[in-house]
């Protein structure tokens, strides 16, 4: 018997809706994560861009924090974009004073590394692992991996270098926005990871 996956948006900040709604049409059955109990129902997790100070912060009020770091060491799936990525990573370059990320991802990344909404842009990636035409990818505000570790392993860059997505087991991240551009392949990827978990 084929379980519907069951996923998590975290709903403290950020294009939850957007997320939600891919996740929805890909058939997973989907759940805003703002409370523990609600991080629990769920199998996989995704982290949404926005503000990751302000989620780091929120994260933290709501009593989150600590469960996530929890079910990133326990092995649950979880994506993260723009400010997703931010929070799944190890180190980060130039957070604000007493910033703090979930970690998971072994690399460094730099916030606002294009710089600010005016710097955003559209560019197509070649991502080999995930096959087909390139990946459509807006940059919204985006951060940058600046390091990548051993135990990560990088999907995508810029044509000069610069790492945009990355994976490390069942975690995954992107300094883009695949939820707006209409190329639902990273969170196709993100179900596969749910679903071989199951």
């Amino acid at each position: 018997m084929v379980t519907t996956p069951r996923v998590g948006v975290l709903a403290l900040q950020g294009d939850v809706r957007e997320h939600a709604r891919v996740l929805a049409d890909l058939g997973a059955r989907v759940t805003l994560v703002r409370r523990v109990s609600e991080l629990a129902e769920v199998d996989g997790l995704v982290l949404p861009g926005g503000e990751s100070s302000v989620i780091d912060k929120l994260s933290r009020a709501f009593d989150l924090r600590d469960p996530i770091r929890d079910a990133i060491a326990a092995g649950m799936p979880m994506y993260g974009t723009c400010a997703g990525l931010i929070l799944l990573a190890d180190r980060l370059a130039d957070g604000i004073s007493g910033q703090q990320t979930f970690g998971g991802l072994d690399v460094t990344v730099r916030r606002n590394a294009f710089g600010g909404q005016v710097e955003s842009f559209e560019t197509d990636l070649d991502v080999p692992e995930l096959g087909g035409d390139p990946v459509h990818a807006a940059f919204i505000r985006a951060p940058l991996v600046e390091d990548v570790g051993p135990g990560a392993t990088v999907l995508a860059s810029l044509p000069d270098g610069g790492v945009v997505a990355v994976a490390q087991g069942d975690l995954l991240g992107t300094a883009f926005h695949p939820e707006v551009t209409g190329d639902d392949r990273f969170h196709r990827r993100f179900l596969a990871n749910v679903a071989g978990r199951a």
